[in-house]
């Protein structure tokens, strides 16, 4: 199979995808809103010291977040990188213990532990952000293996970005995914830059669908500033790797307003740049959309985000009046040997049969 990517009847830009029913189209629009609202929250929050750590915001990237979430049964499983926010909140974790979890409260997706880079939710089958680069990527085609040992139809779904591909991780992980048949959907967020590099000086191949059919895997690529075009493409993926028990790879094109992390200077793009891809932003272009083909109107739209607003302001306060995580919890979530705690926080050394 080759790469493809749908026709336009206007030249040089991706066609439009489908859109849902009414019900399901405003959800999404409500959800890319939601995100977009935690995403300045969050920021702001760092900035007045209340998050720590590292943290990468996904402004700008709120079609490829929710479209991917939408191609998914709640039965099927998603793994992130470290810019994680919003495909928890897309896959329906609250926005009050995403929130926490920033904070570094108790009352945190991971009890505080993991912070930004580390959001997780088993319940809804959302593996967590990794901070490593290319690191999940592995991880994920573990999951993959599990669902294809136990022969049912789940799908994992592997979320990374262009840097990623350059890892040992990314091939080694495509071949073996295509050598064993796994049924795995490894989602590239191509955003244009590997941290602060442009895609044309870290990558040889910029063309990234072309790494993935070099490994045994084939691949679409969609248009990452539209939702209904991603939903789409990866739905498409998601099929065929639930019903041919085979990895996928989609490669959507898409750009992030902010820098990588909140540290990040931006030096390596010019402000034009970044003004011109927000005359795409995906969430004004998808309501206009969904106004001009009579599914929403303004006034339907503006209460969208003003409960978008609300939402996020009630998860800032609840996150500020969070307990944090008490000295009698040191030792929950660490490894046990023989019912004895070991590792860093007890000086007794493991059996050394385990050793």
């Amino acid at each position: 199979m080759s790469p493809r990517e749908p026709e336009s009847a206007v030249p040089g830009r991706p066609a439009l995808g489908p859109l849902p029913d009414a019900e399901a189209a405003a959800e999404w629009l409500a959800t890319m809103m939601l995100v977009r609202r935690f995403e300045e929250r969050a920021g702001e929050s760092y900035t007045r010291a209340k998050v720590g750590g590292f943290l990468h915001l996904a402004i700008g990237e709120e079609a490829v977040v929710v479209g991917a979430a939408r191609a998914l049964k709640p039965t099927d499983w998603l793994i992130s990188t470290y810019r994680s926010h919003g495909h928890a909140l897309a896959r329906g974790t609250k926005p009050e213990a995403v929130m926490a979890e920033l904070y570094g409260k108790a009352t945190g997706s991971s009890g505080g532990r993991g912070g930004s880079m580390h959001i997780f939710d088993l319940e809804k089958r959302f593996m967590g952000g990794w901070g490593i680069v290319g690191g999940n990527v592995p991880i994920g085609a573990g999951f993959a293996l599990q669902s294809s040992y136990r022969g049912n139809d789940e799908v994992t779904l592997c979320v990374l970005g262009d840097g990623a591909t350059n890892q040992g991780t990314f091939a080694e992980t495509l071949n073996i995914a295509a050598l064993w048949g796994l049924p795995i959907v490894f989602l590239v967020v191509n955003n244009r830059f590997g941290m602060g590099t442009s895609i044309e000086r870290h990558s040889a191949v910029t063309d990234l669908v072309r790494k993935g059919a070099g490994l045994g895997v084939d691949g679409l690529r969609c248009d990452g500033m539209d939702i209904a075009a991603t939903q789409a493409a990866i739905c498409e993926a998601v099929e065929i790797a639930r019903s041919e028990q085979r990895p996928m790879l989609v490669e959507a094109m898409t750009y992030r307003f902010r820098g990588h992390s909140m540290a990040d200077p931006e030096k390596y793009r010019s402000k034009e740049q970044v003004d011109e891809w927000k005359l795409r932003d995906p969430i004004p272009a998808f309501g206009k959309r969904l106004i001009e083909e009579g599914v929403l109107d303004t006034a339907a739209i503006e209460a969208m985000d003003t409960a978008a607003l609300a939402a996020v302001d009630a998860a800032v306060k609840f996150a500020d009046e969070s307990p944090v995580p008490g000295p009698e919890t040191l030792q929950e979530g660490i490894y046990e040997l023989g019912g004895q705690v070991h590792g860093w926080l007890s000086a007794t050394p493991p059996p050394k049969d385990s050793q």
